[in-house]
């Protein structure tokens, strides 16, 4: 018994006729080709989308858009690769017709339709929601960082900036004290290249005076960071470590999982970005109201107040309290999260057993605050370890606080809410940076990185609605007659 052979290859064969008869009819590609023909490039804004009636002919922007879709569905992103697929790959040859179009025609048309391309991303979303893929009733929010095209070494803040400077400085001090003693020695020995030590200060002064540039940039725009290739990315704190990154955030919706909405920031934190996205969110699926799961990096007491005035129901767990180095006061059992209000009669309780009652209005980190204290904490036997104030402790309540409240209550009334969040917005980034490995971008600037996600987060719909419904559903959906 022998191995299972191949042709030989010299052998003469016949290879079908038609480059049509390569594809199956549950290809990717044919649902590629059926969606971008429903798209209105030229209302969408995409350059070249109307056909030009002199100078030399372009490519048609809906088959570069096919080409983007396909490599981005295959991990294809780069625009050399997607040229070399143009020759070799049988789908790509189906999908363009065998056209082949050089890679930097490639890459400036991602380049320039990023916004375009981010319409095309809502597109397929309105498409989803026709399906009634969304239910539009529970959403999840999240952020992610992904690398951006800018080394560590290309970053600058103030601090750094400072200690280049000091290391220019005392190394252009070495270099003089050493041209000095070259001069003091005798011509018979041999002396180190006074040329070469000039040269090496001349390029440290160099750098100095960029480095002060710099910092001259930081002073004047206010900004406490600067990156040199890519201006728009930040050093960002992601997976455990630093790197210069954007700060990617999504919303996902909890029927099937699908993204409903994303944005590119480049904010370190998602402090600031709650409220935003959830309004989006209701927006685009035009409900009444919602509820929005979020993890602790969300908890901003402003944005959380917004949301609850526009009838969105966040879900968020509380970051535990700053925690005190043992023997500090306040001893935990006195935090502040441990005094009870009262509502009915506007006290709080400490873990004393003593009334706090109103006693002032003041105003904290820009909010209003109400002021709660009791007149018995000197006579208490756990001042000691409740404050140092001699006039014992005060509680600030801010003038929204029963939005925390509730939502304090929410959090303890639906304790699956984190795994919750977690299925749902872990998985959609655990498939791009592992299962794509999309986790960073090959663009500069945040209008061309939001534009390149879009093409990310497009991709992750599509094999993700496929794996719902099944390529023949869809292309029935696609092709109704």
């Amino acid at each position: 018994m022998d191995y299972i052979q191949g042709f030989d290859r010299k052998q003469e064969i016949l290879f079908p006729a038609k480059i049509d008869d390569y594809i199956g009819e549950e290809n990717l590609v044919h649902f590629i080709e059926a969606f971008v023909a429903l798209l209105d490039l030229m209302g969408l804004g995409f350059t070249h989308a109307e056909v030009n009636t002199t100078g030399r002919p372009s490519y048609n922007p809906a088959d570069l858009l096919k080409l983007y879709l396909y490599g981005y569905l295959n991990r294809i992103r780069s625009s050399r690769k997607l040229e070399q697929e143009c020759f070799r790959n049988i789908e790509v040859m189906w999908l363009l017709k065998k056209l082949a179009p050089d890679h930097k025609t490639i890459a400036d048309f991602r380049k320039n339709n990023a916004v375009a391309i981010k319409k095309v991303f809502k597109e397929f979303v309105l498409f989803c929601k026709e399906l009634d893929l969304y239910g539009g009733e529970v959403v999840s929010t999240d952020g992610s960082k992904f690398k951006a095209v800018n080394s560590k070494k290309r970053n600058f803040n103030a601090e750094k900036l400072l200690k280049k400077l000091k290391d220019i400085e005392e190394k252009i001090e070495a270099y003089l004290k050493e041209l000095e003693e070259n001069d003091k020695i005798e011509s018979s020995v041999k002396q180190p290249d006074a040329k070469e030590l000039k040269e090496k200060i001349q390029q440290l002064q160099e750098r100095k005076k960029e480095y002060e540039g710099l910092q001259k940039t930081l002073e004047t725009t206010g900004e406490t960071q600067v990156s040199l290739t890519d201006p728009d990315s930040r050093m960002m704190m992601g997976n455990q470590k630093f790197d210069v990154s954007y700060n990617v955030q999504t919303t996902v919706d909890a029927k099937n999982n699908l993204i409903l909405d994303y944005e590119v920031t480049n904010e370190g934190n998602d402090k600031n970005q709650l409220n935003e996205m959830a309004t989006r969110a209701k927006d685009i699926l035009e409900v009444e109201s919602l509820e929005v799961l979020a993890d602790k990096g969300y908890y901003n007491p402003e944005e959380i107040r917004k949301c609850s005035e526009n009838n969105i129901i966040p879900i968020i767990p509380e970051p535990k309290p700053k925690q005190f180095k043992e023997g500090n006061v306040p001893e935990p059992k006195f935090y502040e999260n441990q005094f009870k209000y009262d509502a009915t009669k506007d006290v709080y309780t400490c873990p004393g057993g003593r009334e706090l009652t109103y006693s002032a209005d003041s105003i904290k980190n820009k909010k209003n605050m109400r002021e709660y204290k009791s007149n018995s904490c000197n006579t208490c036997e756990f001042k000691s370890k409740c404050t140092t104030n001699k006039n014992g402790r005060l509680i600030f309540r801010w003038e929204h606080e029963k939005v925390l409240e509730e939502m304090r209550e929410r959090v303890k009334n639906n304790p699956d809410s984190v795994k919750k969040r977690n299925c749902m917005s872990e998985h959609p980034f655990g498939t791009i940076k592992r299962g794509f490995n999309q986790g960073y971008f090959l663009t500069k600037g945040l209008v061309k990185v939001a534009g390149e996600m879009g093409l990310t987060m497009l991709a992750y719909n599509i094999r993700r609605v496929i794996n719902i419904l099944g390529m023949t559903k869809l292309m029935e959906i696609m092709n109704p007659g």
